[in-house]
């Protein structure tokens, strides 16, 4: 019995292009596919009979003696299928079948070739100051990168020279093996899967369509920007191999220490060590602000160590946002010392004449030490 024309098979003209091919070929695989026909003889014939038609069509050398001679061309030790089994075509074909029929189930659209190539993403470690994180800021920063050949226009191939089709692989890019059912495919390894080589390699890049260059760039730092930010700059990264698609550049901000101030979240902290005067009587000092002014500090009179006051609106902006932080400042009073001996008769008066009013905190926990030693001693 004469097989059905290909074409006829596959319901396209025989000008058709690979992909109305393809988009036939997916259209009828999956009408015809067993597991949608289970026990369906006839079903799994006409699948058979498809994918054999495309996996004729879709090689240009195959399809080419195809249209030459038809039929024929492949009557000669062709091994197609026998005794109505599976032969190593119908392998071949399944393989194609579940790459381009579910490979978007299973994680999404195949990549194409260009994606093989795709350059390699880069981090750069920036560290800014505070300043520059409350302000906002421009950085120029030196990235060494491989950037496209100017020479070849990135193609890899020396000017005036040209690709051809891959001898090894035939355009395909892989090279598949089969034995009985199962199918190996593997990337070509003189084109490396692009299916083409290139007739002379440009000279200054030796073929690979890119080379080592430092480039210069400008990263906008956003006031309010905090330490482990991570900053992305599309297609700045590494040029890809032979024309291929640049990858990305990933910044890697930190915000170095302050000397003064310490930073959580969109406020700042202040440690100020004051004088056990000054935390006695009462009194100010100026502390500097990030936006460059200074900002006034009123130390009521009996502060305690540790005692903070709230500077509203003088932390950091937030990042996207009009809000902004608080500054607090936290007094340390210093005990003094190396005392002369007028500080020490003066500081000796005050305790003589001091009460439990001037120290209600001492004198109360005190107390209450003397009763627990009563009580435990009695």
């Amino acid at each position: 019995m004469a097989k059905i024309d290909f074409y006829e098979l596959l319901c396209v003209s025989r000008d058709a292009d690979s992909a109305t091919l393809k988009s036939a070929y997916r259209k009828l695989a999956m009408k015809y596919h067993p597991d949608r026909n289970p026990g369906d003889d006839e079903a799994e014939k006409k699948f058979k009979e498809v994918s054999e038609a495309y996996e004729t069509l879709k090689d240009p050398q195959k399809r080419a003696a195809y249209d030459r001679f038809g039929h024929a061309a492949f009557e000669q030790g062709a091994g197609r299928g026998g005794m109505g089994g599976f032969g190593p075509d119908f392998s071949s074909s399944m393989s194609d079948m579940f790459d381009d029929l579910f490979g978007e189930f299973m994680g999404g659209a195949r990549r194409g070739r260009a994606s093989q190539f795709r350059g390699s993403d880069l981090r750069y470690n920036l560290e800014i100051s505070l300043e520059d994180a409350f302000g906002g800021q421009t950085v120029e920063i030196d990235v060494p990168s491989m950037v496209h050949c100017d020479t070849c226009d990135g193609s890899g191939a020396k000017p005036g020279t040209g690709m051809s089709a891959c001898r090894t692989c035939h355009g395909h890019g892989k090279i598949r093996t089969s034995q009985g059912f199962f199918s190996i495919e593997r990337t070509c390894p003189q084109c490396q899967g692009r299916g083409e080589t290139m007739d002379q390699p440009c000279t200054d890049c030796t073929g690979q369509g890119r080379r080592q260059e430092n480039r210069n760039l400008s990263v906008d730092i956003p006031k309010g920007i905090e330490d482990g930010t991570r900053i992305r700059l599309a297609n700045e990264g590494e040029a890809g191999l032979r024309g291929g698609p640049q990858g990305d550049l990933y910044i890697f901000v930190s915000v170095a220490p302050h000397d003064l101030f310490q930073r959580d979240g969109a406020d700042l902290y202040a440690r100020v060590p004051i004088a056990m005067t000054t935390a006695a009587l009462g009194g100010e000092f100026e502390v500097p602000t990030l936006s460059g002014g200074r900002a006034r500090v009123k130390v009521p009179a009996g502060t305690q160590p540790g005692q903070r006051v709230r500077l509203k609106g003088k932390g950091m902006p937030v990042l996207r946002s009009g809000q902004v932080g608080d500054l607090y400042v936290q007094m340390d009073v210093e005990t003094p010392q190396n005392l002369t001996r007028k500080q020490r008769e003066l500081l000796e008066e005050l305790a003589e004449i001091s009460t439990n009013d001037n120290n209600p905190t001492s004198s109360g926990f005190f107390s209450k030490l003397k009763g627990l030693f009563e009580k435990m001693s009695s």
